[in-house]
């Protein structure tokens, strides 16, 4: 074969052959990173990625099957709407007991 035969220097479509190998190498590489991704779109596991814990920028990212939610920090503490619904005591050998206001107490009741 003369192809065989021949020296690299003078074939030019002997070095776009390497060119070729290189860039399966490089797209083999980027899909094994793509896989290992946790937030991999192509999994079904729910997961939850935490951007710098603890900082003023924390930043959630919630994965639930297909739908992905990103939630940022505003920096402040946590405030809302509610109402207080009882009191939790922490006991010495670590229980936690659940004493309910009256309020719920006489709404569970009923």
């Amino acid at each position: 074969m003369k192809l065989l035969d021949e020296d690299e220097s003078i074939n030019p479509a002997l070095s776009v052959v390497n060119l070729v190998d290189v860039f399966l190498v490089l797209i083999a590489a980027l899909l094994i990173s793509i896989a290992q991704n946790p937030i991999n779109p192509f999994l079904d596991d729910d997961v939850m990625v935490i951007k710098n814990p603890g900082q003023q920028d924390m930043e959630m990212i919630v994965k639930k099957g297909e739908k992905i939610e990103t939630y940022k920090s505003t920096g402040e503490i946590g405030s809302g709407e509610g109402v207080k619904a009882g009191i939790a005591y922490r006991m010495p050998d670590g229980s936690i007991i659940y004493v309910p206001d009256e309020g719920e107490a006489d709404a569970s009741a009923n």
